[in-house]
C-alpha cells in the first residue's frame, strides 16, 4: 500500500458507559479516495473527530500526515467538513467563507476570489451578500464543502458530506471530490450510503458497533466474498418474483428492493434454472445480469440488521 497519511492503531473511545470505537486500526493511503463505511451509530463520526484530534482516544494512537502531535497543528494542509453545522448563522456567505480561509492561512484577496470562483461553480452565486441563516440546509452543506477545500488541502476529511442535498447537488459535489482525488490529494470520507463508496472509493474500512468488519480495496473485498451474484430489474408480476428469489435451491441471498433485486446464486447455479422460472412465472424483466456483489450486499452480509443498532449515543456516532 502507499505511503500512509492517517493511521489509526488500536484505537478505543468511550463515552459515560458506551464504547463508540473499540481497538479500530486502519491506514489511509496518499491519493485517492478512502471511504469509511457503516451503519448510523457505527462509530464513523467519532473515528473522525479522533484524527481531527477533536476527542483524544482512550487507547491507541492516531497519527497524522506523519505526526502524532494532533492534527490542529496541521490545519493548513487539512480541509475538514463535519456532519454537523458549522457556520455562524448571521454572516454573510462571501465573509463565512472567507474568514474560514483566512484561519487557514489564506490571504483576505486571494481568499475572497477564490470563494467567488466556487460559488458560481455550485451555483449560489445570487446568495453572496446573503446571511447563512438564509440559507437552506442543503446551501448550507455546499458553503462547509467550499470552506473545507478552499485552501486546497492535502488532506480532505468530509464526514457525510452529501447529506441533505437532492441527487443534482449531490453529483456536483461527487464529481468535485474525484477531481480532488485525480489532483494526487486524499480524500477521506464517510458514509452510510454504499453506492456513493461503490461509485467513488478506492478502498474502503466498513465499521459496526465501533468495530472493523471489511478492509481493503473494492476489487480485493468483492473476489474475497465471491459467490455468483444477479441482478434483476422487473417490469411486472414483482410480487411473483419476490417468492421465487426466497426458493433456496435456486438462490442462496437476496436483497429485494421490489422493482430490483440482487441475489446470490445457489452452490452449482449458473442462472439458467432462475431465469427459466422467472419466465414461467410470468415476471416481467428488464435486467437480467450476472455481477460481482455490489457494496451493499457485502455491507449487508458484514453487518446484518444486529450492525445497523448503534453502539453509542447518536450524537457520539
Amino acid at each position: 500500500m502507499a505511503e500512509a497519511v492517517v493511521q489509526v492503531k488500536g484505537v478505543t473511545k468511550r463515552f459515560a458507559g458506551h464504547t463508540a470505537v473499540r481497538d479500530l486500526s486502519l491506514e489511509v493511503p496518499r491519493g485517492g479516495i478512502f471511504g469509511l463505511l457503516g451503519p448510523n451509530g457505527a462509530g464513523k463520526s467519532t473515528t473522525i473527530r479522533m484524527i481531527m484530534n477533536i476527542f483524544m482516544p482512550d487507547e491507541g494512537t492516531v497519527s497524522v500526515l506523519g505526526t502524532t502531535a494532533g492534527s490542529r497543528g496541521l490545519s493548513a494542509r487539512i480541509g475538514y467538513l463535519p456532519e454537523e453545522r458549522g457556520l455562524y448563522p448571521k454572516m454573510r456567505v462571501i465573509d463565512q467563507i472567507v474568514f474560514l480561509a483566512e484561519i487557514k492561512g489564506l490571504a483576505r484577496a486571494p481568499a475572497r476570489r477564490k470563494a467567488v470562483d466556487w460559488l458560481a461553480r455550485l451555483e449560489l452565486e445570487d446568495w453572496t451578500l446573503k446571511k447563512v441563516q438564509d440559507l437552506s440546509k442543503g446551501m448550507q452543506q455546499k458553503i462547509q464543502f467550499i470552506s473545507a477545500l478552499l485552501h486546497e488541502p492535502e488532506l480532505v476529511i468530509l464526514d457525510e458530506p452529501f447529506s441533505g442535498l437532492d441527487p443534482v447537488n449531490s453529483k456536483a459535489l461527487r464529481d468535485i471530490v474525484v477531481e480532488v482525488a485525480r489532483a494526487g490529494r486524499t480524500v477521506l470520507f464517510s458514509t452510510h450510503i454504499m453506492e456513493h463508496a461503490e461509485q467513488m472509493c478506492d478502498r474502503v474500512v466498513i465499521i459496526a458497533h465501533g468495530q472493523k468488519r471489511v478492509d481493503g480495496t473494492l476489487a480485493e473485498i468483492k473476489r474475497e466474498f465471491g459467490g455468483k451474484h444477479v441482478a434483476l430489474s422487473f417490469t411486472r408480476n414483482a410480487e411473483r418474483a419476490a417468492r421465487v428469489v426466497q426458493d433456496r435451491t435456486l438462490v442462496a441471498k437476496a436483497s429485494d428492493f421490489g422493482a430490483t433485486a440482487e441475489v446470490e446464486l445457489a452452490a452449482g447455479e449458473t442462472g439458467e434454472r432462475l431465469l427459466e422460472t422467472l419466465v414461467r412465472e410470468g415476471v416481467g424483466l428488464s435486467r437480467f445480469q450476472v455481477i460481482e456483489a455490489s457494496l451493499q450486499s457485502i455491507f449487508e452480509a458484514k453487518v446484518g440488521r444486529e450492525g445497523a443498532r448503534p453502539s453509542a449515543r447518536p450524537e457520539e456516532a
